[in-house]
C-alpha cells in the first residue's frame, strides 16, 4: 500500500471522527476502502447495519439502490453516496410501472422486490429480499404457491429450486451484467486445474453455474462458507472485490476468482478521493420522495424481518 492511499485513509478516519459519520461499505468495494470501513458487508447486512446507528452521517459505499434504503431508514441522517455514477444497471431493468402493471393484473400474487431495486419500485412491492435471504421471504409470503420476483431472474429460480415456490421473474431476462459473465466451462476449467477446491458461486450466476457449484449463497454466507470449511483452496463466483476481503481475513487458505474480469464498474467508481471529498463537503447527499419513502419503507422493514 503506497503512503499516499495510508495518508488519506488517516485523513478519511479524522474527518469520520469529527463530523460523527460512518463509513458503510460493500463487499464488492476496492480493498483500500473496505480496509477502513466501519461495517463490511452484502445488502442485507448494510441494511440492517443502517438502522443501528447513532452517526450524524452516512458515508455510503455502495451503489444507488443502496444509499436510497439507508435514507429510507435513516430519513433524519445525512446520507452520502461518494459518486452519484454508482448506479446498478440490474435496478434499472425493473420500473415502478412493470411493479404497477403485474400487481394489477394479479392482484392476489404477492409481489417480492430484490433490493437490487430504486425506491420507486420498492414502494410498488409488497416485500422486499437480498440473496442472502431470499428463499425465506419467498416462504414467509407465497400465495397459492407463486410469488412474482424482480429484476433477477437466476435469484427468481435459485429461489424456487429451494422453495419448490414458483418464483415467476419481472422481467423475464433481468440480470446482473457482472454475474452473466460466468460460465459453465469457467468452473468445469478451474476444477480440472484444482481437483482439491471447492466452488461457491452467487445465486445470480446463470442456473448452468448454480448446478456445478459446491455451494451457493451471498456473499456474506460466501464469507462464512470460507471461514467454516475445511477446504483450504476455494474457487469464488462473484465480483472480484470479495476475494480482496476473503484473502485480508483468512491469509492462510487459497481464493482463487472463477474469472478475474468480474469487475463491478459502477461499484468500481467509488475512490479514497471520492471518499474523502465527499466526507469533506458532505454531499453528494441521497434522498428520496417522502411518499416514496414511506411505501418503501413497508416492505424493507418486511425484509429485515425476515432472518437471513
Amino acid at each position: 500500500m503506497s503512503d499516499r492511499v495510508r495518508e488519506m485513509q488517516k485523513k478519511i478516519l479524522k474527518l469520520k471522527e469529527e463530523k460523527n459519520a460512518i463509513l458503510l461499505v460493500h463487499n464488492y468495494q476496492r480493498p483500500e476502502i473496505q480496509e477502513i470501513a466501519d461495517f463490511l458487508g452484502d445488502s442485507l447486512e448494510l441494511a440492517r447495519a443502517a438502522t443501528k446507528t447513532s452517526a450524524d452521517i452516512i458515508i455510503f459505499c455502495g451503489v444507488d439502490f443502496m444509499a436510497e434504503t439507508a435514507h429510507i431508514l435513516n430519513p433524519k441522517r445525512k446520507v452520502i453516496l461518494p459518486s452519484l455514477e454508482s448506479r446498478c444497471p440490474m435496478a434499472a431493468q425493473l420500473p415502478a410501472s412493470l411493479v404497477r402493471r403485474v400487481k394489477e393484473r394479479n392482484p392476489d400474487v404477492p409481489f417480492i422486490t430484490y433490493v437490487n431495486t430504486l425506491a420507486e419500485a420498492k414502494a410498488e412491492a409488497d416485500i422486499c429480499c437480498t440473496s442472502a435471504n431470499a428463499p425465506r421471504v419467498v416462504e414467509r409470503v407465497k400465495n397459492d404457491g407463486m410469488v412474482f420476483m424482480g429484476p433477477d431472474r437466476n435469484l427468481a429460480w435459485y429461489s424456487e429450486r429451494v422453495t419448490s415456490v414458483r418464483v415467476i421473474p419481472v422481467p423475464e431476462d433481468g440480470h446482473c451484467y457482472v454475474h452473466k459473465k460466468f460460465k459453465p466451462e469457467d468452473v468445469l476449467r478451474l476444477k480440472k486445474k484444482y481437483p482439491d477446491a471447492v466452488v461457491i458461486v452467487h445465486p445470480e450466476c446463470d442456473p448452468e453455474v448454480q448446478q456445478l457449484a459446491d455451494a451457493i449463497g451471498s456473499t456474506s454466507q460466501m464469507v462464512r462458507f470460507a471461514h467454516e470449511t475445511d477446504a483450504e483452496r476455494i474457487i469464488v463466483g462473484t465480483e472480484i472485490g470479495l476475494i480482496d476481503r476473503l484473502r485480508r481475513e483468512l491469509p492462510e487458505k487459497e481464493f482463487i476468482p472463477l474469472r478475474e474480469d468480474a469487475v463491478c464498474r459502477e461499484m468500481k467508481m467509488i475512490t479514497l478521493e471520492r471518499v474523502l471529498s465527499a466526507l469533506a463537503e458532505e454531499r453528494p447527499v441521497v434522498t428520496v420522495p417522502e411518499d416514496v419513502a414511506r411505501r418503501a419503507e413497508r416492505g424493507i422493514r418486511r425484509m429485515l424481518e425476515v432472518l437471513a
